[in-house]
This record gives C-alpha cells, structure tokens and sequence, in this order.
C-alpha cells in the first residue's frame, strides 16, 4: 500500500534549480545541463533528417517488422477510441453542441539512459497522431555521439516523426514546457522517465497538461485452484525486473497455489539477467497473499488498485465484473501482461500507485480538448432571461444580471418581453 512515485528533497531542490535555468537561459542552459549530466554537448539540438533516415535503414528487419505490425495494432485500437464533434437543436433556434479539437503541439519524452522503450514511443506517439495533433516533439537522452539512441531515431523514422531534440532528465521537460531558441513550447508532455523527469512534470503541470506523475511498475494477479503456477511465476517476474521499486503481488484464496508460484519464482529468477533488481523488488513490495475466500482477495486487489491487473480463474470475465480498480485488466492465462506491454493494442501507459481508482490508461483523449458550443436566440433569452437574472443577483454579480437585461430592454416581437423598434 505505500507504493507510489514520490519525491526526495534532493529531486525536488535540483529540478527546481533545473527549470528555472532552462526558463531564464533557453538554449544555454539545455546545452551546459546536457554536458553535465550526460557527457556531451549536442550540437545542433535537434536530430537532421539523415540521422533518422540512417537508423531506420540500420534497423534490424525482423525488430521492424515486430514494430510494424505492433504499431499498426496499436494504431486500430485508439482508432476506436475517436470522439465526433456534435450539435442538437434545442428549439427556438437554439443549437447546442461540443466540439472535440485536437491540441496544436504534443510533447514526448523518451527515456534513453539505463535502456530504450521503443514501444513507449509506439504507446505515446500513435495517440497524439490518431487524436490529429498538428506537431509532435520527441526528446530523449543523447548518446557519446550528441544524438538519441539510434532505435529511438529509428522507431521515430517509421512514425513519421520528424521533431526529434537530443535531450533528456528534467531539462527537456524544462524546454517542452517554457520553449527555447530550439525548442518550442507544447501543450502537454506525456512519457515515462525517472524521478527527476517525472518531478519536473508535475513541477510545470499547470503551464502545460501531463499524462501522469508515474510511479514504478506493478503487477497484481488474482488466480483460483484453476491457475498455472508457472505462468502466475514468470509474470509477476515480468514486472518485477523493471525497477527495484517495482510491485508484484498475487491474490489467491488457494494455499496450495501460492506454495507453487513461489517455488518456481525461486526457480527462475537466478536465471534472470535482471536477478538482482528482482530479488530487491520481491523483498520490499513483492508477496503472495493468501486470503480466507476469493471475494476478500478480490476486495484487497480493489483496494490496491493496481496497473496492471491479471485474472487466471476458471471465469475471468465474470470476475471481471467485480473489478472496480484497475489500470488495465488481462484476463485468462494466455493474457500475458507483456502482451499489452508490447503488441496487443490498449496502450501500457497506465496509472500507478493506486491513482486507478481515478485515472485512465493513455489514449486519444489525452491529446484533444473539448469546447462547449452555445448558440441562443432572442426567443429563448426572452424566456429565460428573467432566470438567468434572478441566478445573478443572487450571487451577487449585477453586471451579469444587466447583460441579460440589456438585451431584454431591447427586446423583439418574437417572444414574451418583447417589443418593437
């Protein structure tokens, strides 16, 4: 229950000190920043054309292939998620309506220091493309030679992306959310990083929208007698190598299943490249947790509210039902959470440390906005207006009172109040 992205005074004092830099300096500061905490100076900041042209072309053909195909299912499954602007007549010639409008400029940030996400950028870009986003801007980490991690360049060449900054930690979020010389100012900035980045984000929401302040990965599984042991092993094992922060938890009310999740975890991890990293992440959120009957455990994974949630009972889509918490759901043993990762489509970008109770996975509505349409007639504001008035003065704000008024003086022969020029 203590999981979630938090934040030392040491984050909090050098991002501070960071943004306020990248806000008063641009340029200057994003390049001494870059050299200090990365080695090197880019030079230009933004990546050439060639750059990106090179690394798709160097891209392994079976790596871009997998990618292809995982970004064309991702792309068909926000496609779905489109809403349409509407209008309804609401009598007396009044229309109301909502228009859904995509946002003008898009930022994303990449991570690109310890490891490269290249299915981040897929879950991140693909929306902003899908929701018509008119310019998307890429940042991510430079390496020894000035320049992104050629798979970021690469993964970004077969979106179509052409804005790419050699940029990274919280000034790159700086630069997405004040603009420099070469940077300009977005809208929102979506995209994991670690703590200084996701301090810097939630330091500049406000100026600029943001997807999440993310916390480490968690997994949950909810499994019965039914449940493969080994499967319920290797996928808590899934999550549990990202970070030693991560969370992986199994639920059960079967003693016998947890016994055997555990020995195969045992069994497997020193195999693992990532063992150490696991080891840490079990000892401090990891556990199997056996309950008195399935609905307790399905009462405690509610309350944990978890990112991602596995169900391995003989009828997970009726257990489904009875989840009300969840960032997103995979039910079945064959529902791999590294199949969402990756491949499926739903988008990995999801809430964590418990904020599923509140919030969404990423998707197209994280890159439009909605504006209210009100169009009224003199006939309806000559029934009405009185109302609205009467509203007004009740709180006090006459001038509000007198607009309506004003037009009400006025006044025409269609309505009640009225009166001819």
């Amino acid at each position: 229950m203590s999981r979630g992205g938090t934040f030392s005074d040491e984050v909090d004092a050098t991002v501070d000190d960071i943004l306020a830099r990248v806000r008063t300096e641009g340029d200057a500061a994003l390049l001494d920043l870059t050299e200090t905490y990365d080695g090197v100076r880019p030079d230009p900041v933004k990546a050439p054309a060639s750059a990106l042209e090179g690394a798709a072309d160097a891209l392994d053909a079976d790596l871009r292939g997998a990618l292809e195909e995982a970004a064309a299912n991702i792309r068909r499954f926000h496609e779905k998620q489109v809403r349409e602007s509407w209008f309804t007549e609401d009598g007396d010639g009044v229309v109301l309506g909502q228009r859904v409008v995509p946002m003008e400029r898009a930022g994303l940030y990449v991570p690109g220091g310890t490891a490269f996400y290249p299915s981040s950028l897929l879950m991140n870009a693909i929306p902003a493309q899908v929701a018509g986003v008119d310019e998307i801007h890429l940042v991510s980490p430079p390496q020894a030679d000035g320049r992104p991690h050629p798979l970021v360049l690469a993964t970004a060449a077969l979106l179509g992306l052409e804005h790419i900054y050699a940029l990274g930690g919280a000034q790159a979020v700086g630069a997405l959310a004040y603009g420099t010389e070469s940077v300009p100012a977005v809208d929102t900035i979506v995209g994991p990083g670690n703590a200084y980045v996701a301090a810097a984000k939630k330091k500049v929401f406000g100026r600029v929208g943001i997807d999440s302040v993310a916390g480490p990965s968690e997994i949950g599984v909810l499994a019965d007698a039914t449940a493969d042991p080994e499967f319920v092993a290797a996928d808590l094992l899934s999550q549990a190598e990202h970070d030693e922060r991560a969370s992986a938890i199994l639920l059960t009310p079967h003693r016998p299943l947890a016994e055997a999740v555990q020995t195969h975890v045992e069994q497997m991890v020193p195999g693992l490249p990532r063992a150490d990293v696991i080891e840490r992440s079990l000892a401090d959120y990891g556990a199997c947790i056996v309950t008195d009957t399935m609905d307790a455990a399905i009462d405690l994974m509610n309350e944990l509210a978890v990112e991602h949630l596995e169900l391995h009972t003989d009828d997970p889509w009726r257990t489904m039902t009875r989840i009300r918490h969840a960032g997103a759901i995979f039910l079945g043993e064959h529902s791999s959470e590294p199949v969402g990762d990756y491949f499926a489509g739903p988008n990995h970008v999801l809430p964590t440390g418990g904020t599923a109770r509140h919030a969404s996975a990423l998707g197209v509505d994280d890159f439009v906005r909605t504006q209210s349409v009100l169009s009224y007639s003199q006939k309806r504001l000559n029934k009405t207006g009185p109302q609205i008035a009467t509203i007004a003065e009740a709180e006090d704000l006459q001038a509000h009172a007198e607009a309506i008024r004003t037009r009400l003086d006025r006044g025409t022969d269609d309505g009640p109040g009225s009166k001819k020029p």
